[in-house]
C-alpha cells in the first residue's frame, strides 16, 4: 500500500471541479463522468446560484461546470460573480440551450467555454480538458461566426438587433417571448416589476419597436426561430 502522504499528493494533483446545476440527476450524471477520469475530481456540487458562489469562493474549483438556467439567478450573472472575486477559475457552461443564444454572452461575461448538453459526455469530457488547458471551447460553427464577427466581414445586415441587448435585457426579452408576464418575470429574475417596466421599454426602443404588442409579436417570433425552442 502506498503511504498516506502518497496518496494524499495524488489526490490533490487531480484538477477539481464544482458543479452547478439544479436538476439532481444531471448533478449525479456529470459527478460521474468526472470521476470516471483519473486525473479529475468533484469537489462540490451546487443546485442554486448563492449555492455555488459560496462553495466556489470556499473550494477554490480548478474549474467550474455551469448550467445557464437557475432557480435564484442565471448563470450569466453567476458567471459574473465567480470571475469576479475568483479570476483564475475557469468557467464553463453546458446548458440545453443553443450556443447561439448565449455562447458569446458567456465568453464576454469572463466565461471559457459553452457545450450543449446534447453533446454527450465524451464531448464534455473533450471541452473541460481543453478549458483546463488554457484554451476556449466553443463548437467550430460558433468559432467560426464568432471569428467572422471579430474580423469586420460580416454584413451589418447580418447581424441581430437582438445582440444589442444587455444580457438582463435579452433575459427579459426571452422570458417575453414565451409568453411570461410582466410579474412572472419579476419574480423569475428577482426583480421589481418596475424594473421589469424599464426593461421593457429599453428593450423596445433598442430593437425600434413601437408598441408592446409588436415586441412581444417579435420576441415569439424570434424564440420560435431559435434551435433551442425545440428542445
Amino acid at each position: 500500500m502506498a503511504p498516506k502522504t502518497q496518496r494524499t499528493s495524488k489526490a490533490a494533483a487531480k484538477k477539481q471541479i464544482l458543479i452547478v446545476d439544479d436538476h439532481p440527476m444531471m448533478r449525479q450524471g456529470l459527478s460521474q463522468l468526472v470521476k470516471s477520469e483519473g486525473d479529475l475530481a468533484v469537489c462540490g456540487e451546487a443546485e442554486t446560484s448563492r449555492q455555488a458562489l459560496d462553495q466556489a469562493i470556499r473550494l477554490k474549483p480548478d474549474l467550474v461546470l455551469i448550467d445557464i438556467t437557475l432557480p435564484d439567478k442565471n448563470g450569466l450573472e453567476l458567471i459574473k460573480d465567480i470571475h469576479a472575486v475568483l479570476p483564475e477559475t475557469l468557467l464553463l457552461v453546458i446548458s440545453m440551450h443553443d450556443e447561439s443564444m448565449y455562447a458569446e454572452r458567456v465568453l464576454r461575461a469572463g466565461g471559457r467555454g459553452y457545450i450543449m448538453k446534447q453533446e454527450g459526455g465524451k464531448r464534455l469530457m473533450e471541452a473541460i480538458r481543453q478549458v483546463l488547458s488554457g484554451q476556449i471551447y466553443v463548437s467550430a460553427k460558433m468559432s467560426a461566426k464568432i471569428l467572422e464577427g471579430l474580423s469586420g466581414r460580416k454584413a451589418a445586415s447580418g447581424n441581430s438587433p437582438v445582440d444589442t441587448l444587455t444580457d438582463r435585457e435579452f433575459e427579459v426579452f426571452r422570458l417575453i417571448g414565451q409568453g411570461t408576464s410582466t410579474r412572472l418575470i419579476a419574480e423569475q429574475l428577482h426583480l421589481s416589476t418596475k424594473t421589469v417596466e424599464v426593461h421593457r421599454v429599453n428593450i423596445k426602443q433598442k430593437l425600434n419597436m413601437k408598441t408592446a404588442p409588436d415586441l412581444i409579436r417579435f420576441a415569439v417570433r424570434w424564440i420560435e426561430s431559435e434551435p433551442s425552442s425545440q428542445m
